[in-house]
């Protein structure tokens, strides 16, 4: 996908900035916002505009282990055992070499290899470097390389500019950075990748639909071609099961629940679906595919000792006064200040003041995984459940499900990265998506399912289809049932049709916005869109102890699955509908007055949000009686 970075003439200056000046535009977006160029021009933009940061973030946390790195070496530590460690856990630095100043680099301590293919060109940068470091300056080159082996040149003196270090940084998070949002931003049509036999039809008709270009995504869905999910009226008994086996020549047939997902290869969906009416059922359906939307206690107590001045209760959540929210509230997180501008947008820090959330509201992302030794990342996160391998293991093999979790729970005040949204809430990493960045209706409905009988109590759903599964709605009831708060990105196609999940009634759906509150030219929109949060590029956790920066309404769900999860820590008390109506009513009013289909009833409120919840506490009814029996009649309407 590199080729798109290469060739294409990216258009620049669509006034997407990176740091954020509050709005709150009483028009809806102009009609060319809705137009195929606009959207298009927009994203290859936006597609810029997150290589381009992802690569400052790059430099930027490269900047600072360079100097953690000559900070140990200056103490006394040895000089390999500290390169050596710091290769070990970032193989992104594929040479690293400390020298003393004057000394000529070959006669430094080395620890990597020159990249052999621009060998010559990382020997030029390196003499450069070296020159820089011996006046006491910090270096870094161009990039230079292609596709997946793009590099630069880092130099760093120590502070008594004694000696310095040097080195060849590998930067191939560019490429999957690039390769990740063409398809997360549908700037590509669906590629199968040879990894399942996809049929792309129109969501209404289930006629095949060729998609050649990126506009046709809209109103498409995607099945597997020898496969069918069936609900029976009444199960059938061994005797039947083996007959329709025997009938369709089937591979397999798997059961979830109370639906069955039946694999042939003599014939194919639509067939499928022919047999199965003489059958009892409730409902056939093709089999689709949903793709990617783009506090430790030892932690905790070191937090609470840091802080003072607040005090702290037994579920992890905290208060302070407004005066020492700057002290003591500002991460000190190094990416923190420089690039999550979204974080001061929606009121976070002054949150914080009323609550950081608690370790026993646990959060599910139900994604590609999660990066496990992530050092941002690692210390929040419960053991989890691959749906696809079907093992304990959710590794992260995409990248899209550790950018989302570090948006809800990347450690906070660690002096290192980003700061997450939460400081205490654990995630449960569910992986229901491949290496593909797309599953089936059976395991992401497994995955929720899942998620929901181990203890969830907020699920992030970033994925979606246009197609209106009944398997996949059965579990979205299953875990609303069991008072689980369910967020969903609303898609990235720029249209009115609903997506699913997030249009089901029991799901919060979130659009996408950008720093000064405009509709983000990507996010979906309609009468079902509950509320809005930043998704223009957010910096956020990347595999391999990397940091990206990702556009989506995937990146906007995770902004408010957090806040539910913070909501939910300030009173436990509250039901799922009650979240979602707290989270509506506090919202920053966008757009046309009123709820509207660009931002739903607006952008998210923490600081509003969450005091509406501590509010709730101390009431004896926070709702209005009316809303109350309205809330009443929904839960009773969808429960089994």
């Amino acid at each position: 996908m590199w080729r798109y970075l290469s060739s294409m003439t990216l258009v620049l200056g669509l006034g997407i900035i990176l740091f954020p000046q509050h709005s709150n535009k009483e028009n809806p977006p102009g009609p060319e916002v809705y137009s195929t160029k606009y959207e298009t021009t927009a994203k290859l933009s936006l597609l810029e505009q997150d290589v381009k940061l992802t690569d400052d973030l790059c430099r930027s946390q490269c900047s600072i282990d360079y100097a953690r790195m000559l900070s140990k070496i200056d103490s006394g530590e040895p000089v390999l055992n500290v390169l050596s460690e710091m290769k070990k856990e970032h193989e992104k630095m594929d040479v690293l070499i400390w020298s003393k100043q004057s000394q000529p680099l070959e006669k430094g301590i080395t620890v990597g290899e020159m990249p052999s293919s621009y060998k010559e060109q990382a020997t030029s940068y390196l003499k450069e470097a070296k020159i820089a470091v011996d006046e006491g300056k910090h270096y870094q080159s161009p990039k230079f390389g292609a596709a997946q082996h793009v590099y630069f040149v880092q130099g760093t003196p120590s502070t008594n500019r004694d000696n310095s270090l040097i080195g060849v940084i590998h930067q191939d998070v560019l490429y999957q950075v690039t390769d990740h949002q063409m398809k997360n931003l549908r700037l590509e049509p669906y590629p199968s990748e040879n990894r399942w036999k996809v049929e792309s039809v129109d969501t209404d008709t289930l006629q095949d639909k060729v998609v050649d270009h990126p506009e046709d995504n809209q109103g498409t869905s995607h099945y597997h071609q020898n496969e069918v999910v069936v609900r029976f009226k009444q199960d059938p008994t061994e005797t039947q099961l083996t007959q329709i086996k025997n009938e369709i020549k089937a591979i397999s047939a798997q059961k979830l629940g109370y639906t069955y997902v039946f694999r042939t290869e003599s014939m194919e969906a639509k067939a499928l679906m022919a047999y199965f009416k003489k059958w009892d059922v409730l409902y056939v359906e093709p089999h689709f595919l949903y793709l990617t939307n783009d506090y430790y206690d030892d932690q905790e107590e070191a937090s609470n000792k840091d802080d003072s001045s607040s005090s702290q209760t037994d579920s992890g959540t905290s208060s302070s006064s407004a005066t020492d929210i700057t002290t003591n509230f500002m991460p000190n997180d190094n990416l923190y200040s420089k690039y999550q501008w979204n974080l001061p947008l929606i009121e976070t820090v002054q949150g914080w003041q009323l609550t950081r959330g608690s370790k026993d509201v646990i959060v599910a992302v139900v994604d590609t995984g999660a990066d496990l030794k992530h050092p941002d990342l690692n210390n929040k996160l419960l053991p989890g459940y691959n749906v696809i391998s079907d093992n304990d293991n959710p590794q992260d093999d995409v990248g899209h499900g550790t950018h989302v979790t570090g948006v809800i729970s990347a450690l906070v005040n660690n002096n290192l990265g980003v700061a997450g949204m939460t400081w205490y809430n654990k995630v449960l990493p569910v992986k229901v998506l491949d290496q593909t960045g797309a599953g089936s209706t059976y395991s992401v409905a497994q995955g929720i399912i899942w998620a929901a009988d181990h203890g969830a109590k907020v699920i992030n759903l970033s994925l979606g289809n246009y197609a209106d599964s009944s398997f996949l709605h059965d579990a979205i009831r299953y875990a609303y049932n069991k008072d689980v708060a369910l967020i969903a990105a609303s898609g990235n196609d720029n249209t009115e049709r609903p997506g699913y999940p997030a249009a089901y009634p029991e799901v919060l759906a979130v659009a996408a916005s950008d720093s000064q509150n405009n509709k983000a030219p990507f996010s979906n929109y309609g009468d079902y869109i509950a509320v809005t949060a930043p998704g223009v590029s957010i910096a956020s956790t990347y595999p391999n102890n990397q940091y990206a920066a990702l556009s989506g309404t995937s990146m906007a769900s995770p902004h408010v699955t957090a806040l539910a999860a913070l909501v939910r820590s300030a009173n436990p008390n509250l039901k799922n509908t009650e979240v979602y109506e707290i989270i509506k009513q506090s919202a920053q009013d966008l757009g046309t007055k009123g709820r509207d289909k660009y931002f739903g009833f607006g952008l998210i409120d923490v600081v509003k949000a969450v005091n509406m919840a501590e509010q709730s506490s101390k009431q004896v009814s926070f709702f209005p009686q009316s809303l109350s029996r309205q809330l009443h009649l929904i839960t009773k309407k969808y429960a089994y």
